[in-house]
């Protein structure tokens, strides 16, 4: 393969990575405030037909993508008042709501099926595209792909260098602590969550009117797409330079499916589609297995190097949530 041809698969992996990014960013957003979005997989479809939607009927792309922002922030409105104000189960009311929003999804974007609409133009930085190597991977994409790269920073920031970001992970870990100290907890969650909510909405419209311009129905390729941001969350660690790297591997992996198709021609192409899901799967064991007892027998049976080798590995990978994750806090 050229190097050419390689930066430029690449660059489209930065590309391909943003939708999983948004939900990944949305998403430990929300758990840090210690509330639980399992609606992500229907938030995602509902937002990728909603934003096309809007564009294709009115012309305009950054519509487009703000219809996507609001159907993600209603979607995680109603999980923060079922869980926060009706203290109803965050799982079963996200789990329904994943369901809900993707057959919604579905039903509503039979109009505009198979139609073609507006798309994301690219946009090349001046002077940047110019460097070599760099500038093809990084800086001759489209906005919302810069957005992706910026909004992981932006993230980081918050969450562990400002003190309002100190406050949020306080509300996620010691909910008591964090009221003793003056916050709202109740309302810092209903904010973050529904922030989180908008910034998970942008991966519907990322989707429909950038990576994939259009709706397709059953076969956007979409569904699916929000269980692997979850527990790419996981991954993370709750971390968004983490979950980042998790969001990026993930897409390379889709990526170097499609690469090898043609280099494996005895493998059917269906196994290799669907081969990133196990292995972002067994990724996400390998998070949570270091102290189970069967993984510590059988690092004592292993020759001193590797043992140390492995363990550093796994306690590179371990994660652990927010102490209250899921957790109601009651102020009385």
């Amino acid at each position: 393969m050229e190097l050419n041809t390689l930066l430029v698969g690449l660059a489209g992996v930065l590309a391909a990575a943003a939708p999983v990014l948004f939900a990944v960013i949305g998403e430990t957003i929300t758990e840090r405030a210690g509330i639980i979005n399992l609606s992500l997989n229907g938030t995602v479809l509902l937002a990728a037909m909603g934003g096309f939607t809007i564009a294709y009927k009115t012309g305009s792309v950054p519509l487009g993508f703000l219809a996507g922002m609001l159907i993600g922030a209603i979607v995680a409105l109603v999980i923060a008042f079922s869980s926060i104000t009706l203290k109803q189960s965050q799982v079963a009311v996200g789990f329904v709501l994943a369901l809900a929003c993707r057959d919604l999804a579905y039903f509503l974007g039979v109009p505009v099926l198979n139609q073609s609409g507006p798309r994301l133009p690219g946009w090349s930085i001046p002077v940047l595209k110019d460097i070599p190597v760099i500038g093809t991977l990084f800086f001759k994409q489209d906005l919302i792909t810069y957005l992706s790269y910026l909004i992981i920073f932006l993230a980081w920031l918050w969450i562990f260098h400002t003190r309002p970001g100190l406050m949020l992970r306080g509300i996620g870990e010691r909910p008591a602590a964090a009221f003793v100290r003056g916050a709202n907890v109740n309302r810092m969650r209903y904010i973050y969550t529904i922030i989180g909510g908008a910034i998970a909405g942008l991966a519907g419209p990322a989707y429909s009117l950038s990576v994939k311009a259009g709706w397709m129905g059953t076969q956007s390729g979409l569904d699916g797409i929000g269980w692997i941001a979850l527990s790419i969350t996981i991954f993370g660690g709750w971390n968004p330079l983490r979950a980042a790297f998790g969001a990026y591997l993930f897409a390379f992996l889709q990526w170097l499916g499609l690469v090898l198709q043609s280099k494996l021609p005895g493998i059917p192409t269906q196994v290799l589609q669907v081969a990133p899901f196990p292995l972002m799967i067994l990724t996400l064991l390998l998070v949570n297995i270091s102290d189970a007892e069967w993984v510590s027998r059988m690092l004592a049976a292993m020759p001193e190097r590797t043992r140390r080798a492995l363990m550093k590995l796994l306690r590179a990978l371990r994660a652990s949530p927010p102490a209250s994750l899921g957790v109601p806090f009651e102020s009385e």
